[in-house]
């Protein structure tokens, strides 16, 4: 489309695109993008490149999300190498501007490619091996505070939510008893921010980045994607170049975490969210998995290997 003007639904976008140095002077069209819970996320096209402008709600500390951090980790990532080059970013407009990366956006069904698990697994490695990002980000903290969002605003909360809590605590402690270093973690790796340009798998949307156990984003690539347990058996073992017991289970766990925590994102986004997506039954499926894991018959087991040195 044309510019648009300030009369227009778009006057929001139009301000911020006309703030962009790399805009100033030349033509442009503009295109929604679709996905994305949080934002509305627009491909610009000039003479002569291509770019995402991310244009930001004003609800994001109800979310845990800081701005700033996220602009200064994605720098972080593109220096990397799987991230996306950060063009600009407007705080003022809640806008970050990034290059457009010409390439396939993974589904769920892409992990089920030969070869592609291990794609992705590399591209992860590489971004938990670079520079390290300006915070940390802990899902037992993060799950912690949303909770308090909840229950202080009087936000929905499943039915026995609460009850499940001491099951939370036993795998913090599970964990805590081979504490892991924290590297720089995207934590958010969706199916749709995997992008294939044919030579490499980019990581994209930094919101919820982080220094963080690089289990947590290997199990919560397993919760987001629906990948099987031997899908991520298999991403693991490629990640770390042989198979351990411990990692997985890692994994798992760091995974129901994300299941239960993510739970609560979603019941804040169902209650201040202006998108048209149905939040609460996108977090309830979260949330009948996590009970299913917290009450099967392998949590114990799991808390076990999560111990082991293999």
């Amino acid at each position: 489309m044309d510019k648009p003007t300030a009369e227009t639904p778009d006057s929001s976008l139009r301000q911020a695109l006309d703030g962009l140095a790399v805009l100033s002077g030349r033509p442009y069209q503009v295109t929604e993008l679709s996905g994305g819970l949080t934002n509305r996320n627009y491909k610009v096209v000039t003479s002569d490149g291509a770019y995402v402008v991310r244009m930001s709600p004003g609800q994001a500390d109800l979310l845990a999300i800081d701005r700033f951090n996220e602009f200064r980790n994605s720098v972080s990532a593109a220096g990397s190498g799987v991230g996306a080059p950060v063009i600009d970013y407007l705080p003022a407009h809640g806008a970050l501007v990034i290059g457009f990366i010409d390439g396939v956006t993974f589904t769920d069904e892409s992990f089920r490619v030969p070869g592609n698990i291990r794609r992705a697994a590399q591209s992860v490695r590489r971004l938990h091996q670079g520079e390290r990002f300006v915070n940390d980000f802990d899902m037992f903290r993060i799950q912690s505070d949303y909770l308090a969002v909840v229950r202080e605003r009087g936000f929905r909360l499943p039915g026995g939510y609460l009850d499940l809590m001491p099951k939370s605590a036993d795998i913090r402690a599970a964990l805590a008893v081979r504490q892991e270093p924290t590297v720089p973690c995207n934590n958010d790796l969706l199916a749709g921010n995997f992008v294939d340009d044919g030579s490499q798998v980019w990581l994209i949307d930094y919101e919820y980045s982080g220094n963080n156990d690089a289990c947590f984003e290997l199990g919560n690539i397993w919760s987001e994607c629906h990948l099987s347990l031997d899908q991520l058996e298999e991403l693991v073992t490629a990640y770390y170049g042989r198979p351990l017991r411990n990692k997985i289970a890692r994994a798992l766990l760091q995974g129901l975490m994300s299941k239960y925590g993510w739970t609560l994102w979603a019941s804040i986004q169902d209650a201040t969210s202006e998108l048209d997506f149905d939040f609460w039954s996108w977090g309830m499926e979260k949330y009948e998995a996590a009970v299913e894991m917290f009450r099967g018959g392998d949590f114990a087991r799991l808390l076990d290997d999560v111990q082991r040195t293999d």
